[in-house]
């Protein structure tokens, strides 16, 4: 058989680094003598399910290299969860006939916990189904909750912006706090897992320092124990800084902001926390104050992205291609921390199947006894991941981005309907 072709593709939420990992999956790809050509999938498994397939090979290499310092997903991204096999034999069947139709032997997917399952799940049906393919998954997610990798591609960046509002924010506050706002919240992406919002504790240097509260999905929210904590600080330093996860919760584990939805993968879909907080603060203390989402920003501000993530982003691309052709198959790439006086790290591998859908939380150790703030232990685990300053090439005045053709690869087989 004539060399077989790698397919890549990115899903769910994008990061500010994902494309250097798919510059890497590409760049690594062409040097081998076994790979023919790299597809992209448009719009992840959904493109591919539509057999839309984007010709890497038809791009300019210059526009490939801006890939690097390039925020969102070149090639778009989805939320689609695979079912098991027997509940939805018809995507498989199709994802089989795309794969054969274009001589796919090679296939990686670029995403979080539920994208190593549908990467697990293709490994195991197109064995059972008489046409294997090699099938590895790339970590990335903003939120670090993926199990055995020591943190995310992705998480380093977002921890770095948010961070570095945080400390810029709470100069401004307290500039104003004399004679306007008391209190600023900043509402922080994190459904089960308070990483990012933890991240936000690492702008403070000194007792008093912003932000004041950080409000974890791992601490059950109590009304009364945090409205008292503003108030001492609002006596204490003049104006307080609150930072909270998306996926704050009760006592009952009720996301405080649950709109009553859910997203294509059944999560549940979070309407805003930070005007939540924000009424009680006003309604029940009186204090002036402001609310901020930082939302997409946090995910999508390549102009302060971290050189380390950026660094782990582009090995995990590499190692990605590497591990299938040496015959790895159902695996995924980790970051190992090296144990170390100075940080380093290298890279390993996990299986998916030990990977898929689990969520990795802040342990206890990681989260001050009163619940609001993060250890010092948390600081040396977080520290790290921030470093550096990846700046991107600036062109009249703003960061200079890749921009390329797609060109679809001529399709095969008959529509269909996702």
């Amino acid at each position: 058989m004539d060399k077989r072709n790698a397919l890549y593709a990115q899903s769910g939420g994008v990061t500010s680094v994902i494309n250097a990992t798919a510059a890497a999956v590409i760049e690594t790809a062409n040097k081998s003598k076994r790979i023919n050509k790299v597809y992209a999938g448009k719009n992840g498994i959904v493109g591919i399910l539509r057999e839309n397939l984007i010709d890497t090979s038809l791009e300019d290499k210059a526009q490939l290299k801006k890939l690097i310092h390039t925020p969102g997903g070149a090639f778009g991204s989805c939320r689609h969860k695979l079912q098991d096999f027997d509940v939805n034999k018809r995507e498989y069947q199709r994802l089989m006939d795309v794969f054969v139709a274009h001589n796919i032997g090679y296939f990686f997917y670029n995403g979080g916990g539920d994208s190593q399952d549908t990467t697990n799940k293709i490994a195991k049906i197109t064995a059972d189904l008489g046409f294997p393919v090699t099938c590895i998954g790339i970590p990335k997610t903003i939120d670090n909750d993926l199990p055995f990798t020591d943190n995310c591609p992705g998480f380093g960046s977002v921890a770095k912006y948010v961070s570095t509002s945080t400390r810029e924010a709470s100069l401004d506050v307290e500039s104003m706090s004399e004679t306007s706002t008391k209190v600023f919240i900043l509402e922080v992406m994190g459904r089960h897992a308070g990483w990012i919002a933890a991240s936000a504790g690492l702008a403070a240097e000194k007792k008093n320092d912003a932000p004041h509260i950080i409000l974890f999905p791992e601490v059950a929210f109590n009304q009364k124990k945090f409205l008292n904590k503003v108030k001492l600080t609002v006596k204490t330093c003049g104006y307080c800084v609150i930072v909270v996860s998306e996926g704050a919760q009760d006592k009952d584990g009720k996301f405080l902001a649950d709109s009553g939805s859910v997203d294509s993968f059944g999560h549940a879909q979070l309407g805003g926390v930070a005007p939540y907080i924000a009424s009680l603060v006003s309604d029940q203390l009186g204090y002036k104050h402001h609310w901020s989402v930082s939302d997409y920003l946090q995910r999508s501000a390549r102009h302060i992205s971290s050189q380390v993530d950026l660094d782990q982003a582009y090995a995990v691309g590499e190692a990605a291609v590497k591990m299938a052709l040496s015959g790895e198959n159902a695996v995924m790439p980790i970051i190992i921390r090296k144990k170390t006086k100075q940080y380093g790290w290298e890279i390993g591998k996990a299986k998916l199947s030990e990977v898929a859908n689990f969520e990795k939380k802040m342990p206890k150790t990681f989260i001050t006894k009163d619940g609001f703030g993060i250890t010092k232990s948390c600081k040396n685990y977080l520290s790290p991941l921030i470093q550096g300053e990846a700046y991107p090439p600036f062109k009249d005045g703003l960061p200079e981005i890749a921009r390329l053709k797609k060109r679809m690869v001529k399709k095969k087989l008959k529509n269909f309907k996702v």
